[in-house]
């Protein structure tokens, strides 16, 4: 996940963008809340406990842990929510957690964090990166919070311990989950196939917020689309094995793989809109083993992301269409086309992203707050927290937070070398102005639907 960076850049470029700011004032004073007087509390706060959350960071970020097997995380987090008061019940969706903490008749509340990492090397050279290894598909890998969920844990911990401390200014129930598996895309859906809004109670609004190669401590808040839709298809094609010196006698696999990856490309390039957003790609093509054998099968994994219903339609039709196709044209049997993964583009709720820019814009300062229109397009990264939104908690913001040091943006600039963004094993956000940050925005989203 890497939107701030992509939305900014945007923002830039956006025109009429004036008068969407405007409606913002008005949408704020709708808010029964000081945004400065809550701040200077909420800092306050933070002053006390953010070297508990600078610890806590750190230690997550030794010891991640990947999709469905965070259960040294969850055990970590479940124990802290329990200590300030959470009843919390642990094992929702097999590794999610969730803590609920009632305070009075009010709004339901959800906030969530992902718990999982990436099998991934880190490369940091930070004295705290990770050297961990987990057992994935039979083998032992490196593990890194490359995409940065470690400081999701860290501000999601600050900002329930901040609320707690200041919950005279707010009336209502919090519905923290801890959430196992958004990397794979399974995770919230394990989570509400387990009963998360049946079992606990069903929120009214929910928050969440990503970090970004963003300036560090900037916030984004963008009405609309957030992030794209992603689908995982797998692309089966069964043909006739044979030596490589008698390919008449084979039906080639690879040949129509080749023809595949080329011909599916036209899906985006002759049949979607070209002002609509659509990807196809494909990153895997196994077949195979050695030079002089043509194999019985190759199998191909490709990514599919969008934006549009109908477009998100037209590209998962195209490659079904394709693939068939090549496989009549090479006369082979029909091919295996498998949606294994998917999930929704997130869509934050337009007004309500518009008040709680209000709010942070007063509160956290002018420059340090953007809000990016619906009429702009959203990052291209997925996320399943979508998944909540369209199990019916319409009233949602996933908010970006900025987590790179500003000298070194300025200094990769000058030399013209790219940032590192998530999912890279370079990408070290700074701990202290991102989590701070985080836990600011999210503290005072609350604050903003639930506030006395």
């Amino acid at each position: 996940m890497a939107f701030t960076h992509t939305l900014r850049r945007r923002l830039a470029r956006a025109t009429g963008l004036a008068l969407t700011l405007a409606a913002v004032p008005q949408l704020a004073q709708a808010a029964p809340l000081d945004p400065v007087a809550a701040r200077a509390a909420i800092d306050a706060q933070l002053a006390k406990i953010y070297p508990s959350l600078d610890a806590l960071y750190k230690d997550i970020h030794q010891h991640p842990e990947v999709g469905f097997q965070e259960t040294r995380t969850a055990a970590l987090l479940a124990a802290r929510m329990r200590a300030l008061g959470f009843t919390v019940t642990e094992h929702v969706g097999q590794t999610g957690i969730v803590a609920v903490y009632r305070n009075g008749d009010g709004p339901v509340v959800l906030v969530r964090t992902e718990l999982d990492a990436l099998p991934l090397e880190e490369k940091t050279g930070l004295p705290y990166a990770s050297h961990a290894q987990q057992t994935i598909d039979g083998k032992l890998t490196p593990t890194d919070h490359a995409c940065g969920h470690d400081s999701h844990m860290a501000w999601w911990v600050g900002t329930a311990q901040t609320l707690l401390a200041l919950k005279d200014k707010w009336h209502g129930t919090l519905v923290f989950i801890g959430q196992p598996a958004e990397e794979k895309a399974g995770g919230a859906k394990a989570m509400l196939a387990d009963g998360l809004f049946t079992r606990f109670p069903k929120p009214d609004y929910a928050f969440a917020a990503h970090v970004g190669p963003d300036v560090a401590g900037h916030v984004t808040v963008k009405q609309g689309a957030v992030s794209s839709a992603s689908d995982s298809v797998v692309v089966t094609f069964h043909g006739q094995g044979a030596h490589g010196s008698m390919p008449d006698k084979s039906i080639d696999p690879i040949v129509m793989g080749a023809h595949f990856v080329d011909d599916v490309q036209t899906v985006i390039s002759r049949q979607k809109d070209p002002q609509k957003f659509g990807v196809i790609t494909v990153g895997a093509f196994n077949a195979g083993f050695v030079p002089n054998i043509i194999p019985d099968t190759a199998v191909l994994k490709l990514t599919l992301r969008s934006y549009d219903p109908d477009v998100r339609k037209l590209l998962l039709d195209g490659v079904g269409i394709t693939a068939r196709a090549v496989a009549s044209m090479a006369r082979a049997p029909e091919p295996g086309v498998d949606h294994t993964e998917a999930t929704a583009s997130v869509v934050n709720d337009p007004a309500l992203a518009g008040q709680l820019a209000g709010i942070l814009k007063t509160a956290l300062g002018e420059n340090q707050v953007a809000l990016v229109p619906a009429m702009m397009p959203g990052g291209t990264a997925s996320e399943d927290y979508s998944e909540y939104v369209n199990a019916g908690v319409a009233k949602s913001v996933f908010f970006g937070v900025g987590g790179s040091d500003p000298a070194m943006l300025a200094r990769l600039k000058a030399e013209g070398k790219p940032v590192p963004v998530n999912h890279s094993p370079f990408f070290a956000p700074q701990p202290e102005p991102t989590i701070r940050a985080g836990v600011e925005t999210l503290t005072l989203a609350v604050l903003g639907v639930a506030g006395n």
